[in-house]
């Protein structure tokens, strides 16, 4: 059996940071709905660059996404509507193989920055765009192939199919569904991606089964926490401390000057 974090020679502090990482991004999902891995990639690619992190976070993602599948009772009518954003999420994600390894993920980390920033500005500012019936068939291949292309450069895959989703006007079960089915697709392409560049091997799964632990825990904690915080002050706490480490990571390219 290949070694449990040879990948990425994990020693005692980048485990404990781990494990930490994955329990704080648990709990956001498990208040919001959505962040395990918009938090995870984005604090862990701090201490190692982002195509590690985003090995990590397969199997804490198909878990915990797969769950939220399965909840709305709506998946066909769903998967129907949105066949061509995930056709595009897919195409978009294995078209850009071997983005986070370039220049050992210096550019994958200024990406993620970037992405952090203009997703947390859009929920600071609770924008609510609005796309009408007859133009999905021309905005869902655009924004799944956006998504897969901003998913295979930085490992997140929130940017711009959580808004888009948003704007599709959705009943709350299904968009809760809705995102669940997108980010579960997104976690598919990734994981053929990143195994493909040599990046999600045996030990690297084995690596991430064992932060499946307190990604779960964390999302069962939130989830008590759900009913006695306001989630309005809650997602504002959220996206403002995006906003901040989005600022950190795309402020690296400073260091290239």
């Amino acid at each position: 059996m290949p070694s449990l974090f040879s990948f990425i020679d994990m020693n005692a502090t980048v485990l404990t940071a781990s494990l930490a990482v994955f329990l704080l991004a648990g709990f956001v999902k498990g208040v919001i709905g959505l962040g395990l891995p918009t938090v995870a990639v984005g604090l862990l690619s701090l201490v190692m660059p982002p195509v590690q992190a985003a090995a990590l976070l397969i199997v804490p993602s198909m878990v915990t996404n797969g769950w939220q599948l399965a909840t709305g009772g709506a998946f066909l009518a769903l998967a129907r509507r949105l066949w061509a954003m995930l056709a595009g999420i897919v195409l978009g994600t294995l078209a850009g193989s071997g983005f986070m390894g370039a220049d050992g993920g210096r550019h994958a980390i200024v990406v993620l920055g970037l992405a952090l920033m203009l997703y947390a500005i859009a929920g600071l500012a609770a924008w609510t765009p609005r796309v009408r019936p007859e133009r999905e068939r021309w905005w869902s291949p655009v924004v799944g192939l956006l998504t897969g292309l901003v998913t295979a450069a930085t490992g997140v895959f929130v940017i711009p199919a959580v808004p888009y989703l948003q704007a599709l006007g959705l009943q709350r079960d299904q968009l809760i569904q809705a995102l669940g089915l997108s980010f579960t697709v997104s976690t598919l392409a990734l994981a053929v991606n990143l195994g493909q560049g040599g990046a999600f091997s045996a030990g690297v799964g084995w690596a991430s089964v064992l932060v499946l632990v307190p990604a779960l825990l964390g999302m069962a904690i939130g989830t008590r926490v759900r009913a006695r915080v306001r989630a309005i002050t809650f997602r504002r706490a959220f996206f403002f401390g995006l906003l901040l480490l989005g600022l950190h990571l795309a402020w690296q390219i400073t260091a290239w000057w």
